[in-house]
């Protein structure tokens, strides 16, 4: 065994086949002093040539047993029932992912005193009266939100290290993830479609590689708590778009504004949104890219 070896960190991906859980695996995959396990609900790994099992989180005994068996310093808990919409009537299956699967994780963490870094959202806030900061009051408004809620205060109370990330508005490129915002804003106005955006939610939309690049200073600098994780630009989503089309040089006049409630969706979304960043910025040194520096690096990257 070489010195690097009984040096390594032993970092475990759950949710691995996700957006972020690629783009985690891509990161660290690349470090000499990584020992990578992956773990996500599908059969099969997106990437070769990594370990990978097969497990659903909200099972207790499958993923203790990965855990116990891996013993990980760190675990990266990027898995997450995400449908907001959905959620609300698929109660039993958010629940037990978003908020059970979170409760085994930290529960073997603490056992194993590994630390945990959970993914949050700003969805725990009601958008009345966003940006906010970490100290403000949640006050979810569907049942998603509920859930990280009820999972950022499960981990509060479980005696596991653990760091909870909040962020909003994902966006950025993943090889083998359905389009994110940007790619289905690019892809629909090249081919003509006309599509309807609300000017109404305000945030400030987090580049994926800028979350990975949180995770990895929480981990430098083991630092444990809530911490929010956005973009440098807050902005509707319909202003979003506009900026997407200014810089593919596409038709603007093929977006049109709505308002949310036009949507009719199950599930009521926060408006005045977003996160602020300050104490990301200044305990971790956490530097989010501006939103033209993002798309010039998904230009390069997807060759759009």
């Amino acid at each position: 065994m070489s010195p690097i070896d009984l040096i390594k960190r032993r970092i475990l991906i759950v949710g691995a086949n996700g957006m972020l859980g690629q783009r985690s695996v891509e990161f660290y995959k690349a470090l000499n002093d990584v020992e990578l396990l992956t773990t996500s609900v599908e059969d099969k790994f997106v990437f070769e040539g990594i370990e990978y099992i097969q497990c659903d989180i909200s099972n207790r005994n499958e993923i203790k047993k990965i855990i116990y068996d891996f013993y990980p310093d760190y675990i990266i808990n990027a898995a997450a029932f995400t449908n907001v919409d959905l959620s609300e009537t698929e109660r039993e299956i958010a629940w037990k992912i978003n908020v059970k699967g979170v409760e085994h994780l930290s529960e073997a963490a603490r056992i194993l005193d590994s630390h945990l870094i959970h993914i949050s959202t700003d969805y725990i806030f009601d958008g009345k009266n966003g940006p906010y900061s970490e100290n403000d009051i949640p006050n979810p408004l569907g049942y998603y939100a509920r859930t990280k809620l009820a999972s950022e205060n499960s981990l509060k109370i479980s005696g596991s290290r653990n760091t909870i990330l909040r962020t909003n508005v994902l966006y950025g490129t993943a090889k083998f993830s359905r389009p994110d915002f940007v790619k289905w804003v690019v892809d629909s106005l090249r081919a003509k479609k006309q599509i309807r955006i609300v000017d109404d939610q305000i945030n400030n939309p987090t580049f994926i590689d800028d979350l990975v690049q949180a995770i990895n200073l929480v981990i430098e600098l083991r630092k444990e708590g809530i911490y929010n994780i956005g973009g440098s630009e807050f902005l509707s989503r319909f202003d979003f778009t506009l900026l997407i089309a200014d810089f593919f040089k596409l038709d603007k006049s093929l977006i049109s504004k709505i308002k949310t409630e036009e949507l009719n969706q199950p599930a009521r979304r926060p408006l005045k949104s977003g996160l602020i960043t300050i104490k990301a910025q200044s305990e971790l040194g956490y530097k989010p890219h501006t939103i033209i520096q993002t798309l010039k690096l998904m230009k390069a990257e997807l060759g759009l």
